[in-house]
C-alpha cells in the first residue's frame, strides 16, 4: 500500500509521519514551492485530548516539548474599559501547551524520510484516484487522502458540500517587540492571551515567541461591510486605548480572514480508498480546535490503515471523524455565542468558570 496525501499543513504530515512509524510509505503533494514560502500563521494550542494523542502516536512528545513556549496558557478577559475580569496564570501543568505554528510543522518535516513531500505541486483537478497538477503530471492514488484544507480538491470526490460564510470575519494585525515599543500594550495582553470581548465585535491578542503582539480583531458583519478596513478603529470609540492599540499602532497592514465553514453534520457516503481528514472534511469557523482535529484525525487513519484492511480502515476512521466533528461544532457554537451573544463578557466568564 502506497498512501497519496495532498496538503502539508498539519494534518497531511501528522498521517505521513504515523504512516512512516508504522512502515506505510506515503507522498505528500504541496502546493508551496518550498517550506518557506509564505509565513505559517501564528501559535497553536495542541491540547492533551486530542493534538497531543496525535503527537504521541507520531512519536514525537520529545521534539514536541521543546517547541513549547512557557507561559503562554496565561489568559485573562477585559471590558471594553480595560478592567481585568478573569486572570489565569500559566503554571506549566495546563492541557494546552503553545507552540509557533511554522515550528511544529518544521518539526513533522523533519520527522520524515527525504523526498517525502514534493513541492510546488499544485492540484488542478482530481477524476477517480488521478490526481492532476498545473504542470499537466498526474499521479494514479492506490489511497488518496485530501488533507488540502478549506477549498479541498479532493473533496469533490466524496461530496458535492461546499463552504460557507459564517457571518464572522477577523482581521489580523501584529505588534513587534512589544515590550519596548508598545508598553502599554504589552502589559494589557500578558503573558498569555487576553480576550476584550463586545457585542457583536471584540479583540483578542496572544504573545509569541520574540515578544510579538498577534490580535485578532472579530466582527459579526455581511462581507461586502470588509470591503473597506479603515473603519475598524471607528468601530471601538469609547474602548480603552490600551486595547484598540492593537489596531492603531499595528505595525502591519491589516489582514482580512473571513470565517468558512462546512455543515455541522457534513458527512459523505463511503468511496473507495479515498478519504478526507481536517478542514478538508470539517471545516469550521476557527476555535482553537482546528490543527488539534486534523492531527488527531490523521493519528487515527494512519494507525487504522496499519492494522487493517483499507476500506475497513477507512470505514471505521471516517464513522469516529463523522461523530467528533459534530460534538466540536457544537462546542463552537457555544464558544461564539459566549463571545459575541447577549452579555458580553458575562457568558464568556461563565463559560471559563464552569471550565
Amino acid at each position: 500500500m502506497h498512501v497519496t496525501i495532498i496538503g502539508a499543513g498539519p494534518g497531511g504530515l501528522t498521517l505521513a509521519r504515523v504512516l512512516h512509524v508504522n512502515g506505510i510509505p506515503s507522498t505528500v503533494y504541496e502546493a508551496e514551492e518550498s517550506p518557506s514560502a509564505r509565513t505559517q500563521g501564528g501559535m497553536l494550542d495542541i491540547h492533551d485530548y486530542n493534538g497531543q494523542i496525535a503527537v504521541e502516536a507520531a512519536g514525537l512528545m520529545d521534539e514536541f516539548q521543546r517547541l513549547v513556549l512557557p507561559g503562554r496558557q496565561a489568559m485573562r478577559v477585559l471590558d471594553s474599559d480595560g478592567a481585568v475580569l478573569f486572570e489565569k496564570g500559566d503554571d506549566g501543568t495546563g492541557g494546552r501547551p503553545e507552540v509557533q505554528r511554522a515550528d511544529l510543522r518544521q518539526m513533522l518535516l523533519d520527522s520524515l524520510p527525504p523526498g517525502t513531500v514534493r513541492w510546488g505541486c499544485k492540484v488542478t483537478g482530481v477524476e477517480g484516484r488521478t490526481v492532476t497538477f498545473a504542470d499537466g503530471s498526474t499521479v494514479d492514488a492506490d489511497v488518496l487522502v485530501g488533507a488540502d484544507g478549506a477549498w479541498s480538491r479532493v473533496r469533490a470526490l466524496v461530496t458535492d458540500a461546499k463552504p460557507e460564510y459564517t457571518g464572522m470575519s477577523f482581521v489580523e494585525t501584529y505588534l513587534y517587540d512589544a515590550d519596548t515599543r508598545h508598553p502599554e500594550v504589552a502589559k494589557v495582553v500578558g503573558g498569555g492571551s487576553m480576550f476584550a470581548p463586545g457585542q457583536g465585535k471584540g479583540i483578542f491578542a496572544h504573545r509569541e515567541s520574540g515578544g510579538t503582539l498577534h490580535a485578532y480583531v472579530e466582527f459579526s458583519r455581511p462581507l461586502e461591510w470588509f470591503d473597506d478596513l479603515g473603519r475598524i478603529e471607528g468601530e471601538f470609540e469609547g474602548w480603552a486605548p490600551e486595547i484598540t492599540k492593537l489596531i492603531t499602532e499595528s505595525d502591519t497592514e491589516p489582514v482580512f480572514r473571513p470565517h468558512y465553514a462546512l455543515p455541522a453534520e457534513h458527512r459523505w457516503e463511503r468511496v473507495p480508498r479515498v478519504t478526507l481528514l481536517g478542514d478538508a472534511a470539517h471545516l469550521m469557523a476557527p476555535n482553537g480546535e482546528g490543527a488539534n482535529l486534523a492531527m488527531l484525525d490523521a493519528a487515527e487513519l494512519g494507525q487504522a490503515l496499519a492494522t487493517k484492511d483499507v476500506e475497513t480502515a477507512l470505514a471505521e476512521y471516517e464513522e469516529a471523524m463523522f461523530v467528533r466533528a459534530v460534538h466540536t461544532a457544537a462546542d463552537s457554537e457555544e464558544m461564539v455565542q459566549s463571545l459575541f451573544g447577549d452579555e458580553p463578557p458575562q457568558k464568556l466568564l461563565d463559560l471559563l468558570i464552569e471550565a
